[in-house]
Order: structure tokens, then sequence, then C-alpha cells
């Protein structure tokens, strides 16, 4: 099968180049434009998760061996999480080779959230068809780098436990704006500020508003721990 330029260029940036190229190209076919000789990406999709979860589960487990259930499965939830998936997608430029329809291309499908997140779990099944487990799991754990590593070690995530400290102190939950954005339409970078009602305020940039939100008030956190 002849490959066009464009995905010859993306298998070199997933890491994997594929005997069945045809797997590829359906995992991102969006069933925008699907049609009863070129079915969508959905099927893998569902495999794909799957796949990305024992990947994740394996190596969470290998990376804290103390680590009890409670602890695990938000670190598991933030690693395979759709916005996860799709920050993937972003730093690989999945969104230049779907293949979209019209409607769905001109309203900005490919830089939307779900349709990201959805085709990245499509291209993993794609790779684990195409190579078996071991091969996407070196995969997985390439793309994914140091986040196994670094996924929050608490059983609450950062937001939950700012808010938590404002409360305990009668305060109003934390206000979270979001004050920039900066980047291709690809690969957007938000600024988001977050602010409690004693004016102690941080701010944070991440590819989605949701991990920067994590990362102001991990930053307003440590602020706050430093005037203790």
């Amino acid at each position: 099968m002849k490959l066009s330029r464009e995905i010859t260029a993306f298998m070199t940036r997933l890491g994997h180049e594929f005997d069945r190229p045809e797997l590829l190209l359906r995992a991102l076919t969006h069933p925008s434009i699907s049609t009863p000789s070129r079915p969508d990406n959905q099927r893998l999709e569902f495999l794909g998760d799957r796949v990305l979860g024992l990947v994740m589960s394996e190596a969470l487990l290998a990376a804290d061996k103390a680590a009890r259930e409670g602890q695990l499965a938000p670190r598991y939830n933030a690693l395979v999480r759709k916005e996860t998936c799709a920050e993937i997608a972003r730093e690989i430029d999945l969104g230049a080779v779907l293949r979209l329809g019209r409607s769905e291309m001109l309203s900005g499908g490919r830089r939307k959230m779900a349709i990201l997140g959805d085709a990245m779990e499509a291209v993993i099944a794609a790779v684990y068809l195409d190579a078996g487990f071991t091969v996407a799991r070196n995969v997985i754990l390439s793309l994914w780098g140091d986040r196994v590593s670094l996924v929050e070690a608490d059983s609450r995530d950062a937001k939950t436990l700012l808010q938590e400290w404002a409360q305990a102190r009668g305060m109003a939950l934390p206000a979270y704006a979001e004050a920039g954005r900066s980047g291709p339409d690809h690969a957007p970078q938000f600024t988001i500020e977050v602010r409690l009602e004693n004016g102690a305020v941080a701010r944070a940039s991440a590819g989605s508003k949701r991990q920067a939100e994590h990362q102001a008030a991990s930053a307003l956190l440590a602020q706050l721990d430093d005037a203790e």
C-alpha cells in the first residue's frame, strides 16, 4: 500500500512503522467520514482503551510497589483519561492526519479533545493488532514518557486538596479563569489562573485547560505551604 508523506511522517512521530498500514488508516478515520467500505475507528477505540489501561496498570504497579489500590486508582485515571490521550495526540500532531468529514473538519475537529483522545486510543489498538502487546506497550510508555512517574502521588488531586484547604479556613471555593492561550491551533497552550478569596493567586500553562488547572492548583498549594 502506497502511503502519503504525511502518514509516513506520522508513523515516525508515533514510533512504529506498520506492516499493515490499513490498520492505522482505519484508526484515523472518524465516524463523520466512514462508509460501508471505509469503517470508522470506534471499534479500535474500544480496544485501545483496554490496551492502554493494562499498560498503565502494569506501569503503576512496577513504579510503586507499596501503593495501595486507593492510591493507584486516581493515578491510573489521570494517565488514561481522554484529556491525557488528547495531549499525547497533540504532541505527535495526530490531528494533522485525521480523516474527517467536511462539517467536522470545518468545526475544528482536528483540535477537539474528544476526537483526538478517541483517535489516540484507536491508534494504540492499531499498533497492538499490527505488532502485538509488547510493541504496543513500548510505544505507549515512550509516548507517555515521565507522566507515569510524575503523576500525583496523593490519592486526591491538587484541585481537591486546594478546595479542601480553602474550605477548612472558611473561604469560598478557588476560582479558575483562562488567562491566555498561545501556540498553533493543533497544539494550543492554555494559561489558567487560580485565585483564593484571600488574594493568593497562581498561574500555570499546559496543553489542556484541565491540566493547566491542576498545575495552577499545585503551584498555589506550594505557595501556601511555604507561607505557613
